[in-house]
């Protein structure tokens, strides 16, 4: 490429040369005017393939990035598995405020029963920590429901970090909206 121009600028440096005593004819203009065209032909050229391979990197770096945003599959984390963390977080709230009803209740009971009458009083302690027992069982069904949540967040984080990587992605100082700056 800078061959082919150096030879072109030779070739109308020594046409100026010959010509430098002489009288300058029409010919000899559009023979100048034909090194000249051959000359920037060659630099446009030389430009065309490097704003093409320009643009095809721009082209293949586009394409990479959909197939990343693709692969965050959004719609499937926004319209399942997000609702369904939400739902199971919902549930474990709901369990754990009715345990702690039920055990609140019977202790209550238990605090207000006439402890004067012992085989009575043994009777209703017995049943109430049986209800207190079965309502404590919330924790284990409460376990499994927190492993999925977990595991929906940590499916999130895999796919976002993937992205992230990809696109090299810098965090940004400070908050972006005014509710973050709140929730911290």
């Amino acid at each position: 490429m800078a061959l082919g121009n150096t030879q072109h600028l030779d070739r109308i440096a020594d046409f100026l040369r010959q010509k430098r005593a002489d009288d300058v004819s029409l010919s000899d203009v559009v023979a100048l005017a034909e090194i000249t065209a051959e000359s920037l032909q060659t630099f446009f050229k030389a430009m065309d393939i490097a704003i093409y391979g320009e643009l095809r990197e721009i082209a293949d770096y586009i394409s990479q990035m959909k197939q990343e945003i693709g692969a965050l599959q959004v719609n499937e984390l926004k319209q399942n598995r997000i609702p369904a963390a939400g739902q199971e977080l919902d549930a474990i709230v709901k369990a754990t405020e009715a345990a702690t009803n039920t055990i609140m209740e019977c202790a209550e009971e238990l605090m207000a029963a006439d402890a004067s009458d012992s085989q009575s009083f043994k009777g209703l302690v017995d049943e109430k920590m049986l209800v207190i027992f079965e309502a404590c069982s919330f924790q284990d069904i409460t376990g499994q429901r927190i492993a999925k949540v977990v595991e929906t967040l940590q499916h999130i984080e895999e796919r976002v970090s993937r992205f992230a990587n990809v696109v090299q992605a810098k965090d940004i100082n400070g908050f972006l909206s005014e509710s973050e700056r709140a929730r911290a």
